[in-house]
């Protein structure tokens, strides 16, 4: 991919695999100015998802984690039952009410399934998490007079930030790597999130690779340096989200 978006459709003929010269760098400021939209609505997404997950997940794992009320166990149960649930049996139903609410083509028919999909994995993971923090951190803090949400801003959630970052990151990369339903939902060029764009950018340039591959290469970037540096906290994340690793 880096070779050929350094190609123009001759060298790309004559020479699959080589590198040839001289090379063509203008490709990727073609692509930039194709995918930039593209990339802004990805994040656009990507962000308010991140923002909502968290805050949802963050306050229901604690509330699952600390709390002790009938229903408890059902509710948790319900919410490990929804992971079970695939995603196709939901997208006939989703697409019919973001239809009739009048959501197509807005931010919104992108933001609300990612949330709502996001906060079932999220809840599991920062309830786990919150349950192996030790319970003397909650008592002494309610001996010194602590109330609940003065637990949960200063005690719960500078200890969960690897499991909140984990989150984050897979938000982020199943917004990114979305491509079916956005495709569904958005008709409006200038709303399409990268994955679309990408492949309505692919048919518009069909023979010419190296601009085409320079978009592939700038939309996988992103990810790429997230996970590359922080991974280590992906990886803490997921491990303390899981019972019995504390």
């Amino acid at each position: 991919m880096i070779i050929t978006s350094l190609k123009t459709n001759q060298q790309f003929a004559d020479s699959f695999w080589q590198i040839s010269f001289p090379l063509h760098l203008e490709n990727y400021s073609e692509a930039w100015n194709q995918i930039a939209p593209y990339l802004f609505n990805t994040a656009v997404v990507a962000l308010m998802s991140i923002v909502l997950i968290l805050l949802i997940t963050s306050i229901s794992g604690f509330v699952l984690a600390r709390y002790r009320f009938a229903g408890r166990s059902f509710i948790y149960g319900a919410v490990l039952v929804l992971m079970m649930v695939p995603g196709l049996a939901n997208l006939i139903p989703l697409f019919i009410i973001m239809k009739d609410l009048g959501l197509l083509n807005t931010y919104v028919v992108l933001v609300v399934p990612y949330t709502t999909g996001g906060v079932v994995l999220g809840t599991i993971l920062m309830r786990n998490f919150v349950e192996g923090i030790p319970q003397t951190l909650f008592d002494a803090a309610r001996i010194d007079g602590a109330s609940g949400t003065r637990m949960y801003r200063s005690i719960m959630l500078p200890l969960s930030l690897p499991v909140l970052g984990t989150i984050a990151l897979i938000t982020v990369s199943s917004v990114w790597n979305d491509f079916f339903w956005p495709l569904l939902v958005i008709s409006d060029d200038s709303l399409r999130t990268v994955s679309v764009g990408l492949q309505f950018f692919q048919g518009q340039n069909a023979t010419d690779y190296g601009p085409l591959m320079a978009g592939y290469l700038l939309a996988s970037l992103p990810l790429i340096l997230l996970f590359t540096f922080l991974s280590k906290y992906f990886l803490a994340g997921v491990q303390g989200g899981v019972p019995g690793a504390h």
